[in-house]
């Protein structure tokens, strides 16, 4: 793991008090989920698979390897298809991960944790093929998602777990810090969860 990854998740970890009871007790249910699922499935699904889901999908593997478990398999979805918001690519960048991209409309990100460990991001529907389509835990990261979604077909399990949209704070001074709280928020939830596997 990269020196600046491992410093920015050692310090997290000293903040899991900062998480209320009643949303540890929603994380619980990941934690769950990973113990008696054999796939290890998850699917972190928002409206449009541009900001909260991907930092669900790509801290939910990383400390997985952080805490040196079994790595998850890790995907991100929406109701519909956009693109990965480039803010949230600056927000990664800024705690040591390395962030390769291709140009295009809906650009595909290659996120990296260490030389060796990293996942593919780009903005899809939770349903897309390259997505599971069974016994994975559909991870609601957002209100609208979670309820303009009533059913996440194939799901094996379903967890409410909104989290606030940054892109509320774009194109104003506090942009980069609000998608710096967000990115440690989701980096911080996650470091909770896989802990207690």
């Amino acid at each position: 793991m990269f020196d600046a990854v491992r410093t920015y998740l050692d310090q997290i970890a000293l903040e899991l008090d900062q998480i209320p009871a009643e949303r540890k007790a929603v994380l619980d249910g990941l934690a769950e989920f990973y113990r008696s699922s054999e796939s290890k499935a998850f699917n972190f699904i928002c409206t449009h698979n541009s900001r909260r889901s991907h930092l669900g999908q790509i801290w939910g593997a990383a400390v997985c390897d952080y805490l040196g478990i079994a790595r998850m398999a890790s995907f991100s979805g929406g109701t519909e298809a956009t693109a990965m918001n480039p803010r949230i690519v600056a927000a990664l960048e800024r705690v040591g991960l390395v962030v390769a991209g291709t140009p295009g409309e809906n650009p595909g990100y290659a996120v990296r944790w260490s030389t060796d460990e990293g996942v593919t991001c780009w903005s899809k529907t939770y349903s897309d093929p390259a997505n599971p389509a069974s016994d994975f835990c559909a991870v609601m990261t957002c209100t609208d998602a979670d309820e303009g979604c009533p059913v996440v077909l194939g799901a094996a399990a379903r967890i409410s777990l909104p989290f606030i949209d940054p892109k509320v704070s774009d194109d104003t001074p506090s942009e980069a810090l609000t998608y710096d709280a967000r990115c440690r928020q989701i980096a911080r939830e996650m470091l909770y969860a896989f802990g207690q596997v």
